[in-house]
């Protein structure tokens, strides 16, 4: 924010600020919205929000930013949003994303948060769902793809976009809620009232989340849900408003917009990334205490060493001692003889290698927390070792999203925690994981059905039926070892239901069987099959010479017609369902060879285990190809706090 429109705010909202603080009650309630006021009330002067522009760092006080809130919910009020409304927002993370995240929850209305990366379909398809009055949008882009949407969405009245769209359709932040132009004492003396009718079981927001049909489904999160497990990290992390925290991953998906809501009830700074790839060269600058990632962004880091390190024979054998070095002293298992070997040498190895790591990252971290996809074990120890020990943990945005975590005061490298306090694990039958907490969901949106499938009802209580197979020690530490549905989890935290899109594939004659792959991969992959007629035909209208249909996979014109049929039918998905690479295999499909069930579905696993050449293959390339900058950040993922 510029210190011209800090100024105006300053000069012109304080009065009607404190006009809705009179609404404040003595006790803090079970709600995030008056959680933030009391954090303004108690560190106005704390930074609250930051971002880099210009070359130069923009920061906001928690006063200014809540008088910014208050400007934005008078402008809610305004124009007809009532408590209990959905209101949408389509934009990567800037402060704007939390001023208006923040008015919603003042208000009493509902954040319907959706991904920048989002096709026009899916943006019509869960506004309309969720019957979204107003909905608010980022750049140019942004608001021109959700103008587009808008059509198909009847419940729509406006957009607005934090930027100038362009467009007379759609009107900007500062014209919806002019920073210099206050409201007046009346509209502000409302918003305090609907303030003063929160209630614990109102809800935060509705997140879309993909099931195993592809077909979102609309979580609904209450502020008791949310308040519940901020109680229980307040029980293992000492946060200070001195902390600060860099937000990486998109604020649409469950577990940084749950994290950056935890930040505001402590007065810490929240340092907002708008640009993926440039993490690597503002993790150093942003210097924050604590981070939240997905394990492709800590498998980047580890990777990124490595070929430093590999850059000459003496560099490559320091960094291996180190690395051996550090996992004697800092992972636990090593030898007492070992373990003290490693200590006398950590300072010489923190020296020469460990410390550089930790700078690229941005200095130590209080919290380092991963989740939303399983993390390799030596990705965990490769951190541990280096003095950066990850809180792994695991959740689902039915679970808002915390189920386990790591903490400082204790951790068990390859588990993903230890249940969240006031929360209950059990093993279901095929050893399904099954969570019962006061953080769960309040049901699907309009999906009572699913509901009913998600959460079991006994005696015992109400459990979230995970989908994911798990192990339980005897110290009560929780091992993620399978998955019951059939859903990919890229290692960038993306849920993508393969299903529907082999089906789309399928749809053409050509195509016989396609399965596509990438659980716990940084991109999408396609295993196809043809149907040999219909090879034969692309063959014979290519003037393709062949004596044997073998020969045709030989051949350039023929595989790059395959290719560019497949990627015709997914064009329109969105990007992170879209494969990057494919391979074509002429070999039959069948219960025989154990590629098929008996009721002739694919077997994804089989297919994984069969075709692993050729799948390594394409990975290879892709790793070989990928820009080392960029990190994607992860799209819808059930498991928000992520398998990790």
């Amino acid at each position: 924010m510029s210190p011209r429109i800090r100024q105006r705010i300053s000069c012109g909202c304080e009065k009607g600020s404190e006009l809705i603080n009179n609404h404040l009650p003595v006790a803090q309630r079970n709600h995030v919205a008056w959680a933030f006021k009391a954090t303004v009330a108690r560190y106005p002067d704390r930074p609250a929000t930051r971002v880099r522009e210009g070359g130069a760092w923009h920061t906001t006080s928690y006063r200014e930013l809540d008088e910014r809130v208050t400007q934005i919910a008078c402008a809610l009020l305004l124009a007809g949003v009532e408590r209990g409304d959905r209101v949408a927002i389509y934009a990567r993370n800037r402060p704007e994303w939390s001023q208006v995240d923040l008015a919603i929850m003042v208000i009493g209305a509902v954040s319907v948060p959706l991904y920048a990366t989002d096709s026009v379909s899916q943006v019509a398809r869960e506004c309309t769902d969720s019957g979204v009055v107003l909905a608010f949008a980022g750049d140019r882009e942004e608001a021109s793809r959700f103008l587009e949407a808008s059509t198909q969405v009847p419940s729509l009245r406006r957009v607005i976009s934090f930027d100038d769209s362009g467009s007379e359709y759609v009107a900007s932040l500062e014209q919806f809620a002019p920073s210099d132009r206050p409201a007046a004492a009346e509209v502000v003396d409302r918003v305090g009232k609907r303030l003063a009718k929160a209630s614990p079981e109102d809800l935060y927001s509705i997140i879309y989340t993909s099931g195993t049909t592809g077909d979102p489904k609309g979580v609904m999160i209450s502020h008791r849900a949310m308040m519940a497990q901020f109680a229980a990290l307040d029980r293992f992390f000492d946060i200070r408003p001195e902390d600060d925290s860099l937000c990486f991953l998109p604020l649409s998906h469950a577990l940084e917009r749950a994290w950056s809501s935890f930040l505001w009830t402590h007065g810490c700074m929240n340092t907002y990334l708008t640009d993926t790839r440039q993490i690597a060269e503002t993790m150093p600058l942003a210097h924050t205490t604590m981070m939240v990632g997905v394990p492709k962004l800590y498998e980047a880091v580890v990777e990124a060493a490595t070929k430093k390190a590999a850059s000459s024979p003496v560099k490559k054998r320091l960094f291996e001692w180190a690395l051996r070095v550090g996992r004697a002293a800092r992972v636990p298992g090593a030898s007492r003889l070992r373990r003290a070997a490693g200590l006398a040498a950590l300072p010489l190895a923190d020296l020469l290698v460990f410390r550089s790591i930790r700078e690229a990252l941005g200095g130590p971290k209080k919290v380092l927390a991963c989740g939303g996809a399983p993390l390799a074990r030596e990705v965990e120890e490769f951190f541990a070792a280096a003095g950066l020990p990850l809180q792994n943990g695991y959740g689902m945005t039915e679970a808002a999203p915390l189920i386990s975590f790591n903490s400082p005061s204790g951790t068990r490298i390859g588990s993903v925690g230890r249940v969240m306090p006031a929360g209950r694990l059990r093993l279901g039958e095929d050893d399904e994981v099954q969570y019962s907490g006061p953080n769960l969901m309040d049901g699907y949106w309009g999906r009572p059905h699913d509901t009913q499938e998600a959460l079991v009802t006994d005696a015992s209580g109400t459990w979230l039926r995970t989908g994911d197979v798990g192990e339980i020690d005897k110290d009560g530490y929780l091992f993620i070892t399978d998955r019951l549905k059939d859903i990919i989890v890229t290692n960038g935290g993306k849920n993508v239901a393969p299903q529907p899109i082999e089906e789309m594939l399928r749809a053409d004659p050509l195509f016989e069987y396609a399965v596509l792959l990438g659980d716990n991969k940084p991109f999408l992959t396609l295993i196809l099959r043809p149907s040999l007629p219909n090879l034969s035909q692309i063959a014979d209208s290519l003037q393709v010479n062949y004596e044997h249909v073998s020969e045709l996979l030989s051949d350039s014109r023929i595989n790059e017609e395959l290719r560019a049929r497949a990627a015709r039918l997914t064009e329109k998905l969105p990007k992170h369902m879209q494969f990057k690479d494919m391979r074509v295999s002429l070999e039959e499909f069948s219960v025989a060879n154990g590629l098929l069930t008996p009721t002739l579905k694919v077997r994804r696993r089989e297919v994984e285990k069969h075709f692993h050449e050729l799948i390594e293959e394409m990975y290879t390339k892709l790793r070989r190809d990928e820009k080392p900058a960029e990190t994607p950040a992860p799209h819808s993922s059930s498991r928000s706090g992520g398998e990790a």
